[in-house]
């Protein structure tokens, strides 16, 4: 899930971009119900099959509401709807949450969305880098310096000792296939879920290498609000919460109804490429959305924001350390 760089996502805030709506069949919102707006960014895809299930199935209205799904223009910042209101909760990183509250946008996490972080290094099958320590003198692709690619970069250097002075880092936008394809760069960040999985589509033999050895200091996909609409809505935002992980529960037990749901939200999903397009990219999410054993657990780890608070500061990317505690809350998940 890339994004635009920050400074440019808050500086649109008094010129509102239009946006791009699912394609899909939403049904007609019930004046008894609320209906907050959720963001689900750029364009439909299968990633955010949860919350299509979740409308279409009915697992919002069973808890009370019925949201409206909104996918972001190209050119519309991450933030910048929540932000001014018109949409009530988005789909976003930790880190990027971390770093707008850093510039005083009041965001907060409510549940966690991808339980692990999704971002590693791919390199060719027959490349001489075998570990991130072998990525000293060799060119790096990346997006651009922003957003989760950006992050997940500065990872993999810190955990191989390198400085951004042992690399050629090349910011090449959205190619990151035709780049290493071509040989215009060695490496490049991506989405295990996404850029890796185009690659096999593509017949492009790669490898993906994690971008920490251990632990990584970083924080995917979440669920956000504000501290403003939370405090205001508390049963809307729980009952969002539960619809949403009700969504997800759904769509790793049932992939092929999400698939068929998906269809009527993402474009070109009931042709044959885009289905093994959506068939592969749902299988390398499903990890993502699970804990080990399988379990859907929407908790958020206050240890793990921590060393992410930690990280972030060390690293430049927040000016100050932010505290943790008031980035996330577990209060609107379901008891288990």
């Amino acid at each position: 899930m890339s994004r635009k760089p920050l400074v440019v996502l808050l500086g649109a805030l008094l010129a509102l971009v239009g946006c791009t709506a699912a394609p899909g069949p939403s049904p007609s919102p019930s004046p008894a119900l609320p209906t907050p707006t959720i963001g689900l960014t750029y364009i439909p895809n299968v990633q955010f099959s949860p919350f299509y299930v979740a409308e279409t199935d009915g697992h919002y209205t069973e808890e009370g509401v019925q949201p409206i799904l909104r996918h972001h223009g190209t050119s519309e910042g991450l933030f910048t709807a929540i932000a001014a209101g018109q949409e009530q909760f988005v789909i976003a990183g930790g880190d990027e949450l971390m770093q707008a509250r850093a510039q005083g946008v009041d965001l907060v996490a409510v549940a966690t969305y991808f339980r692990s972080y999704p971002v590693v290094m791919i390199v060719p099958a027959d490349s001489p880098i075998r570990t991130l320590a072998d990525l000293r003198g060799h060119t790096i692709g990346l997006p651009g310096k922003y957003g989760e690619s950006w992050f997940g970069l500065l990872v993999a250097l810190k955990s191989a000792g390198l400085t951004e002075a042992d690399v050629k880092i090349a910011e090449i936008g959205y190619t990151q296939q035709p780049a290493l394809t071509n040989g215009r760069v060695d490496a490049v960040v991506g989405f295990s879920n996404n850029d890796a999985v185009q690659f096999a589509l593509a017949g492009v033999a790669t490898r993906s290498l994690p971008i920490a050895s251990g632990e990584v200091p970083l924080v995917g996909a979440c669920l956000i609000t504000t501290h403003a609409y939370a405090s205001a809505h508390p049963d809307v935002v729980k009952a969002v919460v539960a619809g949403t992980m009700a969504g997800i529960t759904a769509v790793v037990e049932k992939p092929e109804r999400a698939l068929e749901v998906s269809a009527h939200y993402v474009p070109d999903l009931d042709t044959a490429a885009g289905k093994a397009s959506a068939t592969a990219t749902l299988a390398a999410t499903k990890p993502l959305w699970t804990r080990d054993d399988g379990t859907v657990d929407a908790t958020l780890d206050e240890a793990q924001w921590s060393r992410m608070a930690d990280f972030l500061v060390s690293s430049g990317i927040t000016a100050n350390r932010q505290d943790p505690t008031a980035a996330i809350t577990n209060s609107f998940i379901p008891a288990r």
